[in-house]
């Protein structure tokens, strides 16, 4: 424990965490950090917004940068590349700053937690069941052969591949009379028009992340298409997709509390940089939040090694599935 701690304190009272996310004025990361700063406020933490509105490893090794410079006690990171930034964060993390991921993860050796979503086992099939209900819901006999595609910003973030590897596994499995119509579909955070010019008999997209969600419902509107003519589904924040809830696009998609999934990276970040030492098996007690337990790394990824100490993977208590009925109960 903190001396900190021992006295009645939080165990991160007083110290300052780095909150880097994928890119800034996006909901989803926007309201991580609001969640983040409403917590620290309770925890005597302050978290430092370090955000940028472009999306790159360049830019985020100027951020991480930044955030050294400044002496910062810990780094709280959204990665935007599985490998990119693992350098200057174990040059972060060598200088005693300690570093935790959250949303998109970065190689194990480059950061302490990992605060995860769900494992891939979760979060695949997910994604794969809303679009079977949203299908059942327009009428579609989901036994027989429906056209899907995946569709995800980036190729290169590790956590949304292993959704869609475990999903179309998922896929195979329960619903073998599916078809791709194309690999993946990466649209690198542009609107994905594309895939309904290229394939107008598209039944389901699923599209993993929160800038592919309403890009693609936005693709769906500009062509006169609503949920009675195509499934779309996936992840984004409630307030994200709210209008093409209202206009009929989208039914029914998912997330989590990403609000509390900012404040358990800085919380945890800052938790370990205090000095205290975690290994795969203990439990650590998040004020407010409740008792998360710390996994091995290969939870998330097979095969991956975890660290003796200080290293491994937390995850979020729960997951969301947001419709008309519920989605006014969420503010972010």
């Amino acid at each position: 424990c903190s001396a900190a701690f021992a006295e009645g304190k939080s165990p991160v009272d007083g110290m300052t965490v780095a909150f880097i996310p994928k890119v800034s004025g996006n909901s989803f990361f926007e309201a991580a950090n609001d969640g983040a700063q409403k917590y620290a406020k309770e925890w005597g933490l302050t978290v430092d917004y370090i955000g940028a509105p472009t999306a790159d490893v360049t830019t985020q090794l100027e951020l991480i940068q930044q955030a050294i410079d400044k002496g910062v006690d810990a780094i709280c990171i959204s990665s935007v590349d599985a490998t990119g930034l693992d350098e200057k964060l174990q040059e972060a993390q060598d200088a005693g700053i300690y570093v935790s991921t959250w949303d998109s993860d970065v190689s194990p050796n480059a950061r302490a937690l990992m605060v995860s979503q769900g494992t891939a086992d979760v979060l695949g099939p997910m994604l794969v069941e809303m679009a079977v209900d949203s299908l059942k819901e327009r009428g579609v006999d989901v036994n027989g052969e429906v056209k899907y595609v995946w569709h995800f910003s980036n190729p290169s973030v590790s956590d949304q591949n292993s959704w869609y590897v475990a999903g179309d596994a998922y896929i195979k499995e329960k619903y073998p009379t599916w078809v791709a119509v194309h690999d993946p579909y990466y649209s690198n955070q542009d609107p994905a028009q594309s895939i309904l010019d290229a394939y107008a008999d598209v039944d389901a997209i699923i599209c993993n992340d929160s800038t592919a969600l309403p890009g693609q419902c936005k693709a769906a509107e500009n062509k006169g298409l609503t949920a009675k003519d195509i499934t779309i589904t996936g992840f984004c924040t409630p307030s994200g997709m709210t209008s093409y809830l209202e206009n009929g696009i989208c039914t029914r998609w998912g997330l989590w509390d990403c609000g509390i999934q900012g404040a358990m990276g800085c919380y945890l970040a800052a938790y370990i940089s205090a000095g205290n030492t975690v290994k795969v098996g203990d439990k650590i007690d998040i004020p407010s939040i409740g008792t998360v337990e710390v996994l091995a790394n290969d939870a998330l990824v097979a095969g991956q090694e975890t660290a003796a100490e200080n290293n491994g993977v937390v995850l979020l208590p729960e997951r969301v599935v947001f419709t008309a009925e519920n989605v006014a109960d969420y503010n972010f």
